[in-house]
């Protein structure tokens, strides 16, 4: 059986694809939506954060859950293979801030079809609106799968399950993979929406909603540990925080913030020392003189963001700012520097980039992505226990497990073709 069933054809489940088939098999992806890679299509809003430019070693320190087991897959194909198959397939790249990789189109359909044309130059043939129903399994070994739509087993040498997580679930993932794990006898571990925005208990934090910030530097404590500190942009919502900065935050705090709320510390102004931005504060007193403090701050921070700051500073908006006093100073700095959010939740797997957990790596071969649980099955991408902060690294671990997957699978698929012709 020269045939390698692959679940699911998002970045994961094409990456599996292109691997297997140049292992020389045939490979059929069955894709339960209308198209391939329905959730690359929102991705980085719609432009793609294919990958990141940064060395390859320096990928694992962006990962948060498992980032040790993902050494053969991202060696094995790497941030700058990934790159270097976009290239090939006419998709030309480029690097931006953070070393974020996007299609200089900044189109992510214009990704989905260069690995299309891969694919299909490859000849694996793609199934689409056909959703597997289940993944049949037997004495260890793995025999093939069965469709929603039909009744008899559709025999394979291999079956990779790239069906995604939670996320997004418009988009397909609706946590199939899962099912399949735990009757194949795998464990999955607890699941959580990641890279995902928070909820706050603050009023005044919810009347900023739209407020846009760059270069702040935000910590996130529980109780005096620091869970999560960078510096970045962040946006606020009629519900909380969200942002490049807090999303990252989120797959760091999403088990601690089921047991407990959580402190979130701004820091507005990270450049200046709180001496630094007293003097600045002087100097624009000194320019209004006669101006009430309420309408002396425009220079300092948005305009949305002065009334937040006159309310927490404590200082009479209507006190001449020839009247402030150094410790109402002192306090303005304070709220400036230490902008503190009480952080209550996350919002769900519908807003979620990602989902935390997923199939334990500790019954996957890192080597190979096979199961430790029946020979021939493979998983690959979301649905696995692994990821990582934004910027690129969770396509990466797509892209990376997913070309391992298929390659294994192929590989796994030829000998035992090979072994049934000697005997």
């Amino acid at each position: 059986m020269n045939k390698v069933v692959i679940a699911g054809g998002g970045a994961a489940g094409m990456a599996a694809a292109i691997g297997a088939a140049q292992a020389g098999c045939q490979v059929v992806v069955y894709e339960k939506n209308e198209k391939l890679g329905k959730k690359i299509y929102i991705t980085g809003k719609g432009r793609c954060n294919v990958t990141n430019s940064c060395d390859t070693e320096d990928l694992f320190s962006h990962m948060v859950s498992n980032g040790k087991f993902l050494y053969s897959a991202i060696y094995g194909f790497s941030n700058f293979d990934v790159m270097g198959l976009m290239g090939e397939c006419g998709c030309p790249l480029k690097i931006e801030r953070g070393n974020r990789v996007f299609p200089v189109s900044d189109k992510s359909s214009d990704v989905i079809a260069a690995l299309e044309r891969r694919m299909k130059r490859l000849g694996v043939s793609v199934r689409y609106n056909e959703a597997v129903k289940e993944v049949v399994c037997q004495d260890g070994r793995c025999l093939g799968v069965v469709l929603e739509k039909g009744r008899k087993m559709i025999e394979a040498g291999a079956v990779i399950v790239a069906t995604g997580g939670l996320s997004y679930p418009a988009t397909g993932s609706t946590g199939d993979g899962y099912r399949f794990a735990e009757a194949a006898g795998h464990t999955v571990t607890e699941l959580s929406p990641a890279l995902v925005p928070f909820t706050c208990a603050e009023e005044d934090v919810k009347k900023l909603q739209g407020l846009s910030l760059k270069n702040v530097e935000v910590t996130v404590y529980d109780g005096k540990k620091v869970v999560w500190k960078e510096f970045g942009e962040m946006l606020f919502t009629h519900f909380g925080v969200s942002g490049p900065v807090i999303l990252s935050a989120s797959s760091f705090a999403a088990k601690i913030i089921k047991k407990r709320p959580l402190d979130l510390v701004i820091d507005l102004k990270p450049a200046l020392t709180p001496e630094q931005l007293d003097a600045r504060i002087l100097r624009d007193f000194d320019e209004a003189k006669n101006k009430r403090f309420k309408n002396s701050l425009n220079r300092l921070f948005p305009a949305k963001l002065v009334p937040v700051m006159v309310a927490r500073s404590g200082i009479d908006p209507e006190k001449k700012v020839n009247e402030v006093t150094a410790k109402e100073r002192e306090r303005l700095v304070e709220a400036a520097k230490s902008f503190h959010v009480t952080l209550t939740g996350l919002r769900g797997d519908n807003e979620a980039i990602i989902t935390q957990g997923g199939v334990d790596v500790k019954e996957i071969n890192p080597a190979t992505m096979e199961s430790k649980k029946a020979q021939g099955l493979y998983f690959a991408g979301e649905v696995l226990d692994l990821d990582g902060v934004t910027g690129g690294f969770n396509l990466q671990i797509a892209w990376s497990t997913g070309m391992l997957a298929g390659r294994s699978a192929g590989t796994h698929v030829r000998d035992r073709q090979i072994r049934m012709i000697s005997e």
